[in-house]
Order: structure tokens, then C-alpha cells, then sequence
């Protein structure tokens, strides 16, 4: 009898370690093709100045292409051997949300006090003043990406209307501060409006690119209109606010706050005013987005978030839930670039690039889409570790990049992945019902 005709058998799977090892190779290989280029050749200037000569460093290269070879082998067998993953219960997402109601008081209550510490250098106000800036803008933009659902890329077009409408205000008319601050917010948020506009038929990647031409246009603007905003040069001699009427001169004049509390001169009175003051900005733009979530405005952001035609369905006005989410969104960016020109007392195009809405978006989606303490986290990691190996200059922004991807492969939906919703039908018959099975379990 004839036999049945087989097929050609299918190949046996390769070993795990085999393929671990065949993929870090293939990693290597890129990494070799990109860093013999980027480090290995170096042009300097010759000795005594005759012209440009050639360096190599072959060394730095194969170190880096080692380091990446062993971090994809590592990463490919602990994804090969590593245990199954325990399903999510509402058991477990209670235990990590009653895990962050432990830890966000330790860190509101760490930024209090850390002014107050005996071993807080300058420098050190200086990292926290500019750590909570990055917390506040974080959490301005998780309203717009991490509620609505809104990819927005030119954030920081929001956080430069801010700046230079106090700039403006404060050096053409002479306002004050306290009465720039809110008006900077309301220009801010009609930007944002404006943004809104264009874009309310637009999702995914066309909306990433039309917000990004608009952090462009408005840099473009503010470089090219040298009368009013005075182009490249910028704007200098921005006045910097003052405690209730009281300036913080450095000699101690009369009516300064070091007179009028009997206190030594030191221009670290300043630098801890500033720091209570962008903690106090910070703080507020966490409070009115948790209140906002529980009103029904945030719960339609979160369906927005979810599914747009859904969201239509039920009647939500898409139009008026993406214009407010852009507006408040870019309302405290605006009030976090207001603060950053009295703090600097200077503002020009160039501190308000695309890379620092990069940076902004990067917190916002490390620190995990929606929550506000991994926000909060993400912004002391990235901006606190960045400034860490400043030093390092040459290596600084290949360290940023790697921390960035082992945060990514570790925790793919960001540092606190694990957000309640803000409206849990039957969340706690759920979760005693977890309870109930693991007592009798």
C-alpha cells in the first residue's frame, strides 16, 4: 500500500539560549554600525591650531557595544525563563493603590521639608526648583495625553506663551507678578483653544505632527518678531516677585525681607522663596486635575480616551471635552512658563525647543499615562538623574536614552502602570469578593 505523501517536517525550535544569543548578536551589530560613526570618530582641533585632525576611540566603542550585547542577552533569557505572571485582581490593584496613598504623602512631605534640611546646598534648591518646574508642565500634559488621550507634541508652545506674556506685561507695563500669573494662564489656554481647533477631526499620528508644527510655529514666531518679543536676543530685566511687598535684595535694604524679619542677608532667602512658590503652583495643578477627574467633565476625557465613537454615542460633546482639555492642559504649562521667566529674570527662543515638550511627554508616559504621583516620580528619575551625570557630557544623553529604555522594557506602561478609574462601578463588592476567596482559598 502506498503511503500517505508528508510534507517536509517543520524545523525544530531553536534552544532558548541559542536564540538569546543570536538576537544580542544582531543587537551588537546595529549598535556597532551606530556608535563607530558617533564615538569612535572625533574631529579636534591640531596642535596649535593647524586645522582639524582625526581621533579614534575604538575603546569607548567596543565597551558600549559589550554593555549592549549584554543587556539584550540578560534581557532576552529573563524573558525566556522568567515565571508567569500572576492575572491583575482588584486585590491587587487595591493593595498597589493603597501602597501610593503611603508614599505620596512621604514625598509632599520630603518636598516641604527639604528646604528646611541642614544639608540643602544652593545647588540643591536650585535640582528642586527645577525638578518640581518638570512635575508641574508633567502634570499639565497628563491632561491632555494621559486623560483625554490627546498626543501632544508641541507642549511647550503653551509653556513659552506663558513666559513671554509675563515677560511682556511685566517689562512694558510694569505688573507685578501675582497679577502677570493668572494672565499668563489665560493667554496660555487661548492657545491652547486655538490649537484645539485644527485638530478636532484629527487622532493618533496626524495629531502628533500638527501639534508639533505648532510648538515650531510659535518658537519661529517668537524668533522672528524682534520687535515685540526681540528675536535670538530675547527679553532681559524680567523683575522678580516679591513676599507680600517685600523684595529680597542682597544688602538688606530697608523694607526687604531680611530687614523686616531681622534676618542675615543671603540670596538663599530667594532661592527658598522660589522653591515654596513653583511647590505651591505644583501642588494646585494636582489638586484642580484629581478634582476635575471626579467631576463629569474628567470622566469624559476618560471616555475620549477610550473610544472617540463610543464617546459620541453616549452624548458627550467630543468639541467641548478636546477644547477644555487642551485649555486647561495648556493653562498651568502657562503658568509654569511665568514662573520660569521671573525665576530666570531672562527668556529667549531657545529655551523652548522640541526637545524639552520631548522631556515633558517623557515623564508623562515613564511615569505611566493618567497617574499623577508616577508623573511626579518619573520627573525626579529623568530630571534629577539627567543633571546627576552632567559631568559626563559626552556620554550624558546615551545614559538618558539607556535609563529610558530599561524603564520602557521593566515597566512598559510606565513606572505606576496601576490607575483606579474615577468612577469604579462595584469596585469594592469585587475586591471583597478577592478578599472572601483568599481567606477561604
Amino acid at each position: 500500500m502506498g503511503g500517505i505523501p508528508r510534507g517536509p517536517e517543520a524545523p525544530a525550535p531553536r534552544p532558548p539560549v541559542i536564540h538569546a544569543l543570536r538576537d544580542a548578536g544582531l543587537a551588537a551589530l546595529v549598535a556597532a554600525g551606530l556608535f563607530v560613526p558617533l564615538v569612535g570618530l572625533r574631529t579636534d582641533v591640531g596642535p596649535a591650531g593647524g586645522g582639524l585632525i582625526l581621533r579614534t576611540r575604538w575603546a569607548d566603542v567596543a565597551i558600549l557595544v559589550a554593555l549592549v550585547f549584554t543587556g539584550r542577552l540578560a534581557m532576552n533569557l529573563w524573558s525566556a525563563f522568567r515565571p508567569a505572571k500572576r492575572p491583575r485582581t482588584a486585590l491587587r490593584a487595591a493593595q498597589l493603590t493603597r501602597i501610593g496613598t503611603f508614599v505620596a504623602p512621604l514625598f509632599l512631605g520630603f518636598a516641604v521639608l527639604m528646604p528646611l534640611l541642614p544639608w540643602t546646598t544652593r545647588y540643591g534648591l536650585d535640582l528642586g526648583v527645577l525638578v518640581l518646574t518638570y512635575v508641574m508642565l508633567g502634570w499639565g500634559l497628563n491632561i491632555v495625553v494621559g486623560l483625554a488621550g490627546l498626543l501632544d507634541l508641541g507642549y511647550v508652545a503653551f509653556y513659552a506663551v506663558g513666559a513671554y506674556t509675563y515677560a511682556l506685561l511685566s517689562t512694558t507695563y510694569g505688573l507685578s507678578f501675582w497679577i502677570c500669573l493668572p494672565l499668563a494662564g489665560i493667554f496660555a489656554a487661548f492657545a491652547g483653544v486655538l490649537l484645539g481647533f485644527p485638530v478636532l477631526r484629527l487622532r493618533g499620528d496626524y495629531l502628533a505632527i500638527v501639534t508639533l508644527a505648532f510648538g515650531e510655529i510659535i518658537r519661529v514666531v517668537l524668533l522672528n518678531w524682534v520687535s515685540l518679543t526681540g528675536g535670538p536676543n530675547g527679553i532681559s530685566g524680567i523683575p522678580r516677585p516679591s513676599f507680600f511687598g517685600l523684595s529680597f535684595s542682597a544688602g538688606g535694604e530697608p523694607g526687604s525681607f531680611a530687614d523686616f524679619f531681622g534676618l542675615e542677608p543671603s540670596p538663599t532667602h530667594r532661592a527658598v522663596f522660589l522653591y515654596y512658590l513653583i511647590l505651591v503652583l505644583a501642588l494646585l495643578t494636582n489638586w484642580v486635575t484629581i478634582r476635575l477627574r471626579r467631576q463629569p467633565l474628567g470622566r469624559a476625557w476618560e471616555a475620549l480616551r477610550e473610544d472617540e465613537i463610543a464617546c459620541r454615542a453616549l452624548g458627550i460633546n467630543v468639541t467641548n471635552t478636546k477644547l477644555t482639555a487642551f485649555a486647561i492642559g495648556a493653562m498651568f504649562g502657562g503658568f509654569a512658563g511665568a514662573f520660569f521667566a521671573t525665576r530666570q529674570a531672562f527668556v529667549s527662543p531657545e529655551s523652548f525647543t522640541f526637545i524639552e515638550s520631548a522631556i515633558i511627554l517623557a515623564i508623562v508616559v515613564l511615569g505611566g499615562l493618567g497617574s499623577q504621583l508616577g508623573v511626579a516620580i518619573a520627573a525626579l528619575v529623568l530630571i534629577g538623574g539627567f543633571e546627576a551625570f552632567r559631568d559626563f557630557e559626552e556620554y550624558r544623553m546615551l545614559v538618558f536614552g539607556a535609563a529610558m529604555v530599561v524603564i520602557m522594557v521593566w515597566r512598559p506602561r510606565g513606572l505606576v502602570s496601576t490607575r483606579r478609574p474615577s468612577v469604579a462601578l462595584g469596585e469594592r463588592k469585587a475586591i471583597s469578593g478577592d478578599l472572601v476567596g483568599e481567606g477561604h482559598g
